[in-house]
């Protein structure tokens, strides 16, 4: 059985690996984080998660809530605990036609309001 793609991103937030994240990227993605949020290509998308993960060195992540029950959409929640503090992380996937796989379409990161 394939592991879930929701835990392997949530092992890849944990670690701050936003390369391995990357690979999940559709081709433009939207990104919300903390006080920006634009579209960007899956190339600058990186490099912007990847300058969080060197401000926010992670250290632990959870999965709060997974959506999986349609087959071409997923939706998954993670809290994200920083040195910085926490955040939750909001992601939004699409099956992409063209390779019937899962692509983050959206990546919201925002503080935790714990």
């Amino acid at each position: 059985m394939q592991a879930d793609i929701v835990d392997d991103l949530a092992l890849n937030f944990k670690t701050g690996n936003s390369k391995e994240i990357a690979k999940n990227f559709a081709p433009s993605v939207e990104l919300i984080m903390i006080d920006q949020e634009d579209v960007y290509s899956k190339v600058q998308a990186e490099q912007i998660l990847k300058d969080f993960f060197v401000k926010n060195a992670p250290s632990k992540t959870g999965i709060i809530h997974r959506v999986n029950t349609n087959p071409s959409w997923r939706l998954a929640i993670l809290s994200l605990t920083t040195k910085n503090g926490k955040f939750r992380v909001t992601i939004t996937m699409k099956v992409n036609k063209a390779s019937n796989s899962l692509l983050i379409t959206e990546l919201r990161i925002e503080a935790d309001k714990e």
